[in-house]
């Protein structure tokens, strides 16, 4: 059984104006992940992933390094309850 999970992840460092958001996209539709990433005002990234528990892990993975570009500080996750809300993944404005 494949379970569902749900992770908002918050990343901090040099983390915009390297394609963080757009890798990030293509990152999670190659793995069926659903969600959206979006800069923050302060310059972290953030990020709601949903998906298989393992692809969502994937994802987290992958927000500790990011684009080659990217130069990551810390990642802070959040386990939050699978609602099935997305339909894709988003880059939000």
């Amino acid at each position: 059984m494949n379970s569902k999970a749900r992770a908002h992840v918050v990343v901090k460092g040099r983390v915009q104006g390297v394609l963080f958001r757009y890798v990030t996209r293509d990152e999670a539709n190659m793995r069926g992940v659903k969600g959206w990433v979006r800069n923050m005002r302060d310059g972290r990234v953030e990020a709601v992933f949903e998906g298989e528990k393992g692809k969502v892990d994937e994802m987290i993975d992958f927000c500790h390094y990011g684009p080659p570009a990217a130069k990551v500080s810390s990642v802070k996750v959040t386990r939050e309850e699978y609602t099935g809300e997305f339909s894709g993944f988003s880059i939000r404005y």
